[in-house]
């Protein structure tokens, strides 16, 4: 299952890959990138703060298309107007939310809430607040094969980028 370090290098690596740009050119960005790759699990907050339980409505709601799109939406606008970041479009925001959705879905096997509300899984177990901090900080070694692969397709990514622009002649010097 990636942790909070493996969705931040697949939501940067997403944007890489979508937006044709690096993403690492304003902190800003980055910032409001890896929040993005990881809003979906919001639901662990919740669970933590009312029931005392990261897995009481995880991967329910906020692991939707839907909240995806929606989602996507306010983050675009609070992005443009309350961060000025306006380099991250509204299909970027979406995309990079969506991104955790997809990541859980391939790299675990207990079902997302992809069509949320027509279907509804919630995560199995029971994860309290000393679980879930010692999984962050004691278990994000296993997404170094996530975070290794982000990082590869973000360097090949820039070089075809860079291979597939037209190349700059140099200034012809003239002899006087």
């Amino acid at each position: 299952m990636p942790l909070p370090l493996g969705h931040a290098a697949i939501g940067l690596a997403t944007y890489e890959l979508s937006a044709g740009t690096s993403a690492f050119r304003r902190w800003k960005r980055v910032v409001f990138i890896v929040l993005l790759a990881n809003l979906p699990d919001i639901d662990v907050l919740i669970g933590l703060f009312f029931r005392w339980d990261g897995n009481a409505f995880h991967r329910g709601p906020t692991h939707s298309l839907l909240f995806a799109l929606f989602g996507g939406l306010l983050a675009y606008y609070a992005g443009r107007y309350w961060l000025k970041i306006l380099t991250i479009s509204y299909r970027q925001s979406a995309l990079l939310i969506f991104s955790h959705v997809i990541a859980d879905a391939v790299f675990t096997d207990a079902p997302v809430s992809f069509f949320w509300p027509f279907e509804l899984y919630w995560s199995p177990g029971h994860s309290g607040w000393t679980d879930v901090i010692h999984s962050i900080i004691f278990d994000g070694f296993r997404d170094g094969w996530i975070v290794l692969g982000c990082a590869v397709g973000i360097v090949l990514s820039r070089f075809v980028r860079r291979s597939l622009e037209p190349t700059r002649s140099l200034p012809q010097v003239i002899k006087k």
